[in-house]
């Protein structure tokens, strides 16, 4: 176990590159099982859940081959579906990937519940509703049993506009025999990776970007080389704690068209970005002033499925906001879980009124004292990071391998910006 120990109250300053997608990277890997080619996937971030897939796709039988620090080659020409790792799978959420890719291929997947972080009931229903509407026979017990000699095309409503139930839909769907649609589909630009992705294997796709998307079957599919896009959720929080800190920094390889909501809500807090290219820069000596909506009333920042607010975000707005003027009511919409984590912000000075589990009202600004603070789960672990870097004195966070399975050598890339944290032993 390790902690970090952050000195707070310090101005960065310097240029800092995002890793790759997570949220694209993981539905990536599991997608590598639905070819007996290789297939290689460049810009992959060297994180928990990515080493965790890697790990479940080796057991399996698939030859996982690091070229470089983020590039892996994959070949799964000699892959048991009868052999996925259950403790490994209930490590990471993203185990319910192989869900698709496994029975559309080798017709059978013994699933274990998949693991992930615990911002409130996390449903799965959806994915297995449209495997089902594609042929699968499903059997829940402890895990997920589903068998099918072949899936076959269908028209299918998603019940929810799932991201990682999207993702296993358009895997399974890539050898189906038939032509599948998928109606209120995920459109988030990772799902949009994932679609590419599937394309370049060989797969007939229609509609990416949109909601409805639609996919004639193959009988197989071939190797490609894939890079992933860079993760405009580690973007958003690192404009936060430029914002926070005073601090001017310039994001590199960015994809500014996958900003357009987020730089919106950080317009409502009083923060402008510049973008030139695929650089980002924040600019020190922001207003941080929070914008009222019209007549003066309080404005109201939630989250929603692309291309609204993304909800992995809220936990690094609400601690932005701390540090601005004025209030600002937080509505989270996705998981009753999310805003348990504003305990640790309260502890440091701010002022944050905790509504009910989907809504928090903060009023700032409050100034942050360093502290003792654990993270919960990997978004809220680096709005508390970010919280500790605005904060006077120091701050120690436990619990740390919640934020490393979300951003790769988070403390190694702050430190070139002139931030004090270290990564230390647990005693």
């Amino acid at each position: 176990m390790e902690k970090f120990v952050i000195q707070g109250g310090r101005r960065l300053s310097g240029s800092i590159t995002p890793g790759g997608n997570k949220n694209e990277a993981l539905p990536a890997l599991a997608a590598t099982l639905l070819t007996a080619e290789p297939v290689t996937l460049r810009n992959v971030p060297r994180i928990r859940d990515v080493e965790v897939m890697c790990a479940v796709l080796a057991h399996l039988g698939c030859t996982v081959e690091w070229l470089g620090p983020n590039d892996v080659r994959i070949c799964a020409a000699g892959v048991d579906p009868d052999r996925l790792d259950a403790e490994q799978c209930r490590r990471v959420r993203a185990s319910i990937l192989f869900a698709g890719p496994l029975v559309a291929r080798f017709g059978r997947v013994n699933l274990p519940p998949p693991g992930g972080d615990v911002i409130g009931r996390r449903r799965v229903d959806t994915h297995f509703q449209i495997l089902q509407a594609l042929g699968a026979q499903v059997n829940v017990g402890k895990g997920y049993e589903l068998k099918a000699s072949r899936l076959h095309g269908a028209d299918v409503m998603l019940d929810e506009a799932s991201v990682t139930a999207t993702e296993n839909a358009l895997m399974a769907a890539a050898l189906t025999e038939g032509t599948v649609v998928l109606r209120n589909a995920a459109s988030e630009p990772h799902v949009c990776g994932v679609a590419r992705m599937l394309a370049k294997m060989g797969a007939e796709i229609s509609g990416v970007g949109s909601n409805t998307m639609t996919i004639r079957g193959v009988p197989a599919l071939k190797g490609c080389d894939h890079t992933i896009d860079s993760d405009y959720l580690e973007i958003g929080s690192f404009v936060g704690l430029a914002a926070v800190t005073n601090s001017a920094i310039t994001i590199e390889r960015v994809v500014p068209d996958h900003l357009r909501m987020i730089r919106m809500t950080f317009e409502k807090l009083g923060i402008h970005v510049e973008i030139q290219g695929d650089r980002l820069h924040v600019p020190a000596g922001q207003s941080m002033e929070i914008r009222r909506d019209l007549h003066g009333h309080v404005p109201k920042i939630d989250d929603a499925p692309w291309p609204a607010f993304p909800t992995d975000l809220m936990s690094i707005v609400i601690t932005v906001a701390t540090q601005c003027k004025g209030t600002v009511l937080f509505f989270e919409k996705m998981f009753e879980g999310r805003m348990f984590f504003v305990d640790h912000l309260q502890n440091m000075g701010a002022q944050i009124i905790l509504c009910d589990p989907h809504r928090v009202v903060v009023v700032g600004p409050t100034p942050l004292r360093g502290g003792r603070l654990e993270s919960p789960d990997v978004r809220a672990g680096m709005a508390l990071l970010i919280a500790g870097l605005a904060a006077e004195g120091e701050t120690t966070i436990y619990n740390i391998h919640q934020i490393d399975r979300g951003y790769e050598r988070v403390d190694e890339k702050l430190r070139r910006l002139g931030a004090e944290i270290v990564r230390l032993p647990v005693d």
